[in-house]
Order: C-alpha cells, then sequence, then structure tokens
C-alpha cells in the first residue's frame, strides 16, 4: 500500500534521529513533572517534522500538543517519558517518546490525504501522577476517534493486562520520649506503621488473586533511643477494576486505622495523583495492530495466564476513547520493567528496533483506521 511504504520511508529517513532521541532521554532521566528536556526535545522533534506544537499543554508544564492535518477523524498518539527515582528509565519512557514522535513524523506528509488530523501528545507523569488523567478532564482527547501508544517489556504482548490503581501517602503522628528511661511518656509512630504492615499481610490472604497491595516505608524515627513521633510510607494499591478497587481500598485502610487505635497516634492519609482505570484495548483497533506488528516481523508468544497486570493512566483514556497500549518485547528476560537491568536494556540493539517498530505500526494502524473510515465516493 503506497501509503503505508510512504509512512515507513519517512520513519526510516529519520531513524538517526529518533534512535539518538531515544538515548538522550534515556541519559538524562527526569521524574514525574520534572520532564523539562525531555518534554521540549519532543515538542522541538515534531516542529521540525511541521507540526504546530503547544508546550505547556493542558496547564501542565511538561506537556505537549503536536498537531498535523485537517482530516475529520483524529487520532492521538501519546508520548511518556518520565523516569523513575534511582533507577532511571527502567521502563522504557525514552523508547515510548521516541516511537510516538516517529509515528507523527511518519504520518506528517500523509495526513490531509488520508483525511486525518494527528495529534502527538506529549503525557508527563505516567509514573504515578495522572498526566493522562489530568489532560482527559482538560479536554485534551477530545474529539479523538482512536488513541495509541507503544510501551517495552521483556515479551511482546498485543495488549497489557492493566489494573486499576490508587495511591496513598500514610502519616502516624505519635509522641517522642526516651525510648530507654521514659518509654511509657512515648507512642510509637513506627509501631503503628508496623501493626499496620503485619494488617496488610495477613489481609493478602483473602484477596483476589489479582489484588496487589505493596508499600515503602519512607521515615520510621532517626535514632533507637527517640521513641519516634513519626512515620510515613507511600502505598499501592490495585485491583481488576474501578469497581473492585473501592472495597479493597477500604479493606486496607482499616489496617492503617488498626495501627492507629493500637498505638495512640493520629492518622492522616493523603491520595497521590488521581487513580487510575483498569485498561480497556479497543478490540478492533488490536487487530489492526496484531496485523500491522506482524508484517513487520514481530511475533506475540504464548504467555501463561498468571501474567499479572500493571497500571497506566492510559488505562483513564481507554474508558472514553478507543484504545491501545501493546507492550514491544525487547528479548531481555529474566530482566524485566522496573529493574535496573531493565533500564540498561531499553539502550540495546532491540530497544532500537523497538522504536522504529512502534513508530511503524502505530504510523500504520493510524492509516488503516483512516482508509476505514473515509468517506465512500
Amino acid at each position: 500500500m503506497a501509503a503505508k511504504e510512504t509512512a515507513a520511508r519517512h520513519i526510516r529517513d529519520a531513524e538517526d534521529s529518533l534512535i539518538a532521541l531515544s538515548h538522550r532521554i534515556h541519559a538524562h532521566p527526569e521524574l514525574a513533572f520534572e520532564e523539562h528536556r525531555a518534554s521540549r526535545w519532543v515538542a522541538d522533534a515534531l516542529s521540525d517534522a511541521g507540526f504546530a506544537v503547544r508546550h505547556g499543554y493542558c496547564d501542565l508544564p511538561t506537556a505537549v500538543e503536536a498537531t498535523i492535518g485537517t482530516g475529520p477523524t483524529h487520532i492521538a498518539i501519546c508520548a511518556e517519558y518520565d523516569a523513575l527515582p534511582d533507577i532511571g528509565h527502567a521502563c522504557g519512557h525514552n523508547i515510548i517518546a521516541a516511537a510516538a514522535v516517529g509515528a507523527g513524523i511518519g504520518l506528517a506528509p500523509l495526513a490531509d490525504e488520508l483525511g486525518l488530523t494527528v495529534r502527538v501528545l506529549g503525557t508527563p507523569a505516567e509514573e504515578g501522577g495522572g498526566g493522562k488523567v489530568l489532560m482527559l478532564e482538560r479536554g485534551a482527547f477530545d474529539g479523538v476517534h482512536a488513541a495509541m501508544m507503544v510501551h517495552p517489556a521483556a515479551v511482546e504482548m498485543a495488549a497489557m493486562p492493566g489494573l486499576a490503581v490508587t495511591q496513598l501517602d500514610v502519616t502516624y503522628q505519635g509522641k517522642p520520649a526516651h525510648a530507654g528511661a521514659y518509654p511509657e511518656r512515648g507512642v510509637n509512630a513506627a509501631d503503628a506503621m508496623t501493626l499496620a504492615q503485619v494488617g496488610i499481610g495477613l489481609l493478602r490472604q483473602q484477596t483476589a488473586a489479582s489484588d496487589r497491595i505493596h508499600g515503602v516505608v519512607t521515615q520510621a524515627g532517626s535514632a533507637a533511643n527517640v521513641i519516634p513521633d513519626a512515620s510515613r510510607g507511600h502505598w499501592i494499591v490495585r485491583s481488576d477494576t474501578l469497581d473492585a478497587l473501592q472495597p479493597l481500598t477500604e479493606r486496607v485502610y482499616r489496617c492503617f486505622e488498626a495501627g492507629a487505635l493500637a498505638t495512640g497516634c493520629d492518622l492522616s492519609t493523603v491520595p497521590v495523583g488521581p487513580d487510575y482505570a483498569d485498561l480497556r484495548p479497543d478490540q478492533a483497533l488490536l487487530d489492526l495492530w496484531v496485523a500491522n506488528a506482524t508484517a513487520l516481523g514481530r511475533g506475540f508468544p504464548e504467555l501463561p495466564s498468571s501474567v499479572a497486570g500493571a497500571a497506566t493512566d492510559m488505562g483513564n483514556v481507554s474508558h472514553v476513547v478507543p484504545t491501545i497500549h501493546p507492550m514491544l518485547g525487547l528479548d531481555c528476560a529474566p530482566a524485566v520493567n522496573h529493574q535496573p537491568e531493565f533500564t540498561a536494556a531499553c539502550v540495546t540493539p532491540a530497544a532500537d528496533r523497538a522504536v522504529l517498530d512502534g513508530a511503524t505500526g502505530m504510523a500504520w494502524t493510524a492509516i488503516d483506521v483512516a482508509l476505514a473510515t473515509a468517506p465512500t465516493k
């Protein structure tokens, strides 16, 4: 098909710059809502390709909107570029960003001919901040007929099992005292957190197999001879759907209340960003992706049913707009997402191929959508 050949050629012509973009973002990891360099690099690359670019889109300083074409069929291609604390791009958002830019470059010369409006969205803070949720609420996806992005993983998956997620910061406030001389005068906030963790550990015996409850203690005292007067933690609760997430979160909250009740501490909990909805890929759009990825030589191995889901703010988009979120295998097992070994895997030849295949596959899928929605002459 001529349109697909044209898109692929433009992406091949941009290969060096796309891989350089991926490697540059990887080498300069930035945390959620702090992606000032990465978002600027993405915006500049799209501006150079002829897109009309808005930086600081939706009142988010590191969000980007880049638009080309004036056709009636609107396609949104999402770029992520935030990293993780300490381990950098261990989720491969450098690949996601470069692939999104590449798909835009492939579609740019074809948009008007195909009746497309192509919108590449730079979406900050996927790792907990819910950038796409905020952008969705502020109209970034209004009028979009199909939304897509790609994501690296250890193995290829047409669709990621995406769970619903809530995150919260937990604080216990107690009372300090000398731990040796006057322990009875203290109210131990570290004990409150420990009791909550024990309760959560026991709760896990009575939760669904796909439910996940996990967290870290970020403060629990600073001296062994002082009763800790404050403890803090960051916790994440996951379930299959938003409907299932609510009662599970309530049970987890009761574990935190138990810690406060048993020790006499005051408890406060603060949500961290918006809840993420479960991911609901659109089957028709997914079928197009699988056909295009297969044509590019990518295979889809049979995966065990025990593969657990991660979470993404693209899930919220999928409840409103037909959406796909395929996973591009980097053939790096046993290294998996959110490990330092996966950080290293995201700038390998397999990762570079994922940038180009992701860009081409999304461009081809957008072309298929355009041809399917074109008016009959």
